[in-house]
């Protein structure tokens, strides 16, 4: 939703806002969960320094409602979170965004030696050269702290020189989080607290490492044939990129605070100044416009179990945030974000939709399909191997092409990903119907194989 860059208000023609209401933002997210099977959703809207609306429906994947107080993941949402928490330091003229990391943070060490270069502002907007293509650190042996996040970059390369390309990488804000707490002498969960969570009266909000920390009501759901079912998130760490944790009412809060003195006005300027790189990326918010023209800023976030996005409207004075519980490859968050912003603009919602519907339903055929030729090649495997003598067994190996795919399948992603890095597991909760089904059909063939040539 967030398509080109933000213009500036004072010479932009605005579309119209409604006066959005409670009762008719319970009605659509009520709808939308009925016809999705959304299991839970939190939803806070704001006008100015006023709380519209901040409410919780459904279930969290432990059974419990989800309400206003409701702590829940809001992956890169966080990156805010990190932006603020550099800023602040800012500020006070601990940190200067133009000069090196390194000098506030001597153990940033790469092998690429332009890494000397990259700044505290080129961290946060992305463009430090650090990149999935150069240093892979979802499939990577995950860090277990934000000490451990920047000393497993020893050995890692750049990209790109740093300043000269943008690439969303979560590094970037992991060694931003550390540099916080070096800079400041606390801990970044302690920083975050004491400086921004308590003072905003954030009660419910907190900052994790690793998806071992989520408490029960953030963890999430994978959706199949258009059921959800309650799973683990996959191992990584999200201190500084992803880690944050917390409930509509306290994003409530965090909201109105970002154009009510939680910066000076000098900071929240440059929060919102796009790199000549990206245009539509600041310093840990996004840039851009809704279909209809009006100018925005916000950040999305997604877990592989759940998604969040927040979304600021200044010229209306409007804020949003939901957090779902459900994964990336279902972006119910964003779906339901782009439906209440189409409220408040005058217009109305578009119907929900459940597209990997069909798809799941081709491969469950699939699955069983390949379970019954499975069992019909085991049956039938002494009459193959007699047909076969010497060279002819080879004709075995077609079986195995399902096993080497099922091996392939994390390269192939980041193949086909344009180099964004991934973990076997992860690429099963992305598509589950058909990991499941190319799962099945490995085993299958290992199966028949073995079988056969036991004949």
């Amino acid at each position: 939703m967030l398509t080109t860059t933000l213009a500036a208000l004072c010479l932009t023609v605005l579309p119209p806002t409604v006066d959005i209401t409670p009762a008719a933002v319970d009605a659509y997210v009520e709808d939308y969960r009925e016809k999705t099977g959304l299991p839970g959703v939190a939803v806070a809207i704001t006008k100015g320094t006023k709380v519209i609306h901040a409410a919780g429906y459904g279930q969290t994947a432990s059974g419990a409602p989800v309400t206003a107080d409701t702590p829940m993941a809001v992956a890169s949402v966080s990156k805010s979170f990190t932006s603020l928490a550099v800023m602040q330091l800012v500020e006070k003229g601990a940190v200067e965004l133009d000069r090196p990391v390194r000098g506030y943070l001597p153990e940033f060490e790469m092998a690429d030696p332009r890494a000397a270069a990259i700044t505290v502002r080129q961290l946060l907007n992305q463009t430090s050269g650090m990149a999935d293509t150069a240093f892979h650190e979802k499939s990577l042996p995950q860090p277990g702290s934000l000490k451990g996040a920047v000393a497993r970059l020893r050995d890692a390369e750049l990209a790109a020189a740093p300043g000269t390309a943008f690439s969303y990488h979560n590094t970037n804000y992991q060694v931003a989080a550390r540099m916080v707490e070096v800079v400041s002498g606390e801990p970044f969960a302690a920083y975050l607290k004491g400086h921004v969570f308590d003072p905003l009266g954030m009660r419910h909000s907190s900052t994790l490492d690793t998806e071992r920390d989520l408490p029960d009501s953030a963890r999430g759901h994978l959706t199949v044939l258009g059921h959800a079912f309650a799973v683990p998130e996959p191992p990584g760490f999200g201190n500084g990129s992803g880690g944050v944790v917390t409930s509509a009412g306290d994003m409530a809060r965090w909201l109105i605070a970002q154009d009510e003195g939680i910066l000076s006005p000098e900071s929240v300027k440059e929060t919102r100044t796009p790199s000549k790189q990206n245009d539509s990326y600041a310093l840990g918010w996004s840039i851009g416009e809704t279909e209809r023209g009006t100018p925005v800023i916000g950040h999305g976030g997604d877990l592989f179990t759940s998604t969040a996005e927040q979304l600021l409207m200044p010229g209306s004075g409007y804020g949003i945030a939901v957090m779902a519980n459900t994964g990336m490859a279902f972006a119910d968050s964003s779906a339901l974000l782009d439906g209440l912003v189409a409220m408040i603009e005058g217009g109305t919602p578009e119907p929900p939709s459940s597209p990997y519907l069909v798809t799941d339903v081709v491969f469950a055929l699939l699955t069983l399909a390949t379970l019954g030729l499975a069992a019909l090649g085991v049956a039938r495997s002494r009459r193959w191997a007699g047909r076969r003598t010497g060279w002819g067994r080879l004709w075995v190996l077609p079986c195995l092409a399902p096993l080497a795919l099922c091996a392939a399948i994390a390269p192939i992603f980041r193949v086909l990903a344009r180099g964004s890095d991934i973990m076997w597991i992860q690429v099963g909760y992305l598509y589950p119907a058909f990991m499941l089904w190319l799962v099945t059909a490995a085993a299958a063939g290992v199966v028949v194989t073995v079988v056969r040539l036991i004949r």
